[in-house]
């Protein structure tokens, strides 16, 4: 499949998508909740293109790259006048949302935003509402978080903002999270996080913090792999891997 970004011609492979084939040829696209390995669901919009075809005669559509398939005959336009009005709009309400978050802060820069033209939300926090977090959550199987109620009010929280026994500690969301708003806290064998205390694991051979016992649990009843798997990190089964196929030599 062969289309056209920036006037270049790209060829594509299936599965996938127009910054994906855009990242590959080195043609800029700004992101902010692309991860790549995670679903792509264009939470943040700045990646925003324009597409049109020859056979639709001058006609143009705005679509996220990153979850917008590359597809045959594609003509893709990264920086038009349109798009560009569109991404200074989007960071502008992102710096009003979060007037001192680094990374909204900086890509605003980018395109010669100082300050929001709106006005800033009270008592600011680092949330962009890109819905990262929530993904990841559902993806492990705990759907402990998700978006709560509507307009200026709304966020990212468990039921009620309380401690959520769905919650398995895995720390997945702070991890997919592209500003850091999600913290959590280690100390002395626990981990702190969502208002909730998760006792840890350590490698039984090196002494490497694993994963919480929650999220033992919780993988075990999914995959029914025994506890034994998880008494050792992932460098040491693969350090002991290695070594039995060296014995098989």
């Amino acid at each position: 499949m062969i289309l056209t970004i920036d006037g270049k011609k790209i060829s594509s492979q299936e599965g996938e998508s127009i910054l994906d084939v855009a990242k590959r040829a080195n043609i800029a696209i700004p992101t902010l909740c692309y991860k790549p390995w995670t679903e792509a669901h264009g939470g943040c919009r700045l990646c925003s293109v324009e597409i049109t075809r020859d056979s639709w005669d001058g006609w143009k559509k705005v679509v996220t790259s990153c979850n917008h398939p590359a597809q045959d005959g594609l003509i893709v336009y990264t920086n038009t006048e349109r798009i560009l009005k569109l991404r200074k709009t989007l960071l502008d309400l992102l710096l009003a949302r979060c007037p001192q978050t680094p990374e909204v802060q900086k890509m605003a820069k980018e395109y010669g935003i100082e300050t929001t033209s709106y006005k800033e939300r009270e008592n600011p926090d680092d949330c962009i509402l890109c819905g990262l977090c929530v993904k990841a959550c559902e993806a492990i199987g705990a759907n402990a978080i998700s978006t709560v109620l509507r307009g200026i009010e709304k966020k990212i929280d468990t039921p009620y903002s309380q401690p959520n026994d769905a919650c398995i500690g895995c720390a997945s969301c702070a991890e997919v999270c592209p500003t850091h708003h999600i913290q959590y806290q280690e100390k002395e064998g626990i981990r702190h996080i969502w208002k909730q205390d998760f006792p840890l694991l350590k490698c039984s051979q090196c002494g490497r913090t694993i994963i919480t016992k929650a999220q033992r649990d919780h993988f075990m009843e999914k995959s029914h792999l025994s506890a034994r798997y998880f008494e050792k990190c992932e460098l040491c089964h693969k350090k002991e891997t290695a070594e039995q196929f060296y014995k098989l030599r």
